[in-house]
């Protein structure tokens, strides 16, 4: 929630915004920081779902809005000059309260990277480490420009795979609705002429039928079950053994576990690589790669690494007694670390699993689309085959 306040430093009355839970929390910090707080109002806004769905802050502004601040700062503004020319020039009214917020925190004497902290859901641990290193050796600029090489590379990784994903995902869905459409309400009327007719019907005339009476009888429970059962499926995965087993079954399917591992790796030896050529501690970049992986498999060897890394145990080694990760990494690591240039090397490995996880969506790709027209084709001319086959034994019986 925003907070809107007044306050007195220096015996100058100063307004500004704050990202806080509760008003006690403002004052709470106006105070630690040498402020006379003087009027507190929240600036929260109601929206309605419809509104709120489509001025929502997404991956992609956060991108560009990195983009912008890192070209201003190269180009020798003060962050103060660039946070003024960014809220001129945003549009969407939730990115700009929260540029607005951010300058707010900064002019009132906090870091950037302390400001980035207050909006934990918009920029991650691993984009508010970089920006602490980068205040920390004065090189903001170039680690912001890092920064946003990185984030849209991720962008870009992330656009492969959801648009190799979206053809047979639409694909899938309208075939499902079609047949259960047709199951439902059209083959019931079709099946009816022959219901006047004493005639054996075929056995794929009969199941079609079974199938069709119990669809008519029971699809507003079938309806309600579905959405009950993806309702109690997403709960589950949220649990720790929920995650346990997705992450086991994902890694485990033909083909696509193969796409689901690379991205892991591609996302990982990136993450690693900025941080340390960010001047991070390797420790403290593996904290950071914990935090950032999505697979719980990932993040529990990556936890295993932190611990082993700790007792002195080079990262090359740790990496050897982990099945997730490949001899290819655990031997490039070992290099990088002997040659004393471990980011570029993470870099280049991660290059690599970028091209082998391109490939896999393309493998996967290939695979998917005739498997979903071979069994749209299967469950059409069963269908078709259902409805027309009565009609020639209704022709001998006459």
């Amino acid at each position: 929630m925003n907070f809107k306040y007044k306050a007195l430093k220096d015996n100058k009355m100063i307004e500004g915004q704050l990202q806080a839970n509760s008003e006690a929390e403002t004052v709470e910090w106006l105070r630690k920081n040498g402020f006379f707080p003087v009027q507190i109002k929240g600036s929260y806004e109601q929206q309605s779902t419809f509104a709120s769905l489509f001025n929502r802050i997404t991956f992609n502004d956060i991108v560009d809005f990195t983009r912008q601040l890192s070209i201003m700062l190269n180009a020798g503004l003060t962050i103060i000059d660039s946070f003024d020319i960014l809220k001129k020039q945003i549009i969407k009214p939730q990115l700009k309260e929260l540029i607005t917020g951010i300058d707010a925190n900064i002019r009132g004497g906090k870091t950037y990277s302390s400001s980035l902290t207050l909006y934990p859901q918009y920029f991650s641990n691993l984009y508010i480490s970089l920006v602490k290193s980068g205040e920390a050796s004065g090189k903001l600029d170039m680690i912001l420009l890092k920064l946003a090489d990185t984030l849209e590379k991720q962008r870009e990784f992330g656009g492969k795979i959801k648009g190799a994903l979206i053809y047979p995902a639409i694909i899938l869905i309208g075939m499902i609705v079609v047949v259960f459409i047709m199951i439902t309400f059209v083959v019931p009327r079709l099946l009816g002429l022959y219901k006047d007719f004493n005639v054996v019907l075929p056995i794929s005339t009969q199941i079609l039928i079974a199938v069709s009476n119990f669809f008519q009888t029971f699809w507003p429970l079938l309806v309600g079950g579905l959405f009950i059962a993806i309702y109690v499926l997403l709960r589950y995965v949220k649990t720790e053994k929920g995650r346990y087993v997705r992450d086991n079954l994902l890694l485990k399917m033909p083909v696509f576990g193969n796409v689901i591992k690379k991205s892991a790796l591609v996302d990982s030896t990136r993450t690693l690589s900025v941080l340390v050529g960010a001047g991070v501690s390797i420790l403290d970049a593996i904290s950071i790669t914990v935090d950032t992986s999505d697979n719980i498999y990932f993040r529990d060897a990556f936890k295993t690494l932190r611990s082993q890394v700790e007792k002195g145990i080079p990262l090359g080694q740790a990496m050897n007694n982990e099945p997730v990760f490949p001899p290819i990494l655990v031997q490039m690591t070992h290099v990088g670390e002997q040659t004393g240039h471990l980011d570029e090397t993470l870099m280049r490995i991660s290059k690599y699993f970028e091209y082998e996880s391109d490939m896999a969506v393309k493998t996967m790709t290939t695979m998917i689309e005739p498997l979903i027209l071979v069994v749209l084709g299967l469950v059409v001319g069963f269908l078709v085959l259902s409805v027309i086959s009565p009609i020639y034994s209704l022709t001998n019986a006459f």
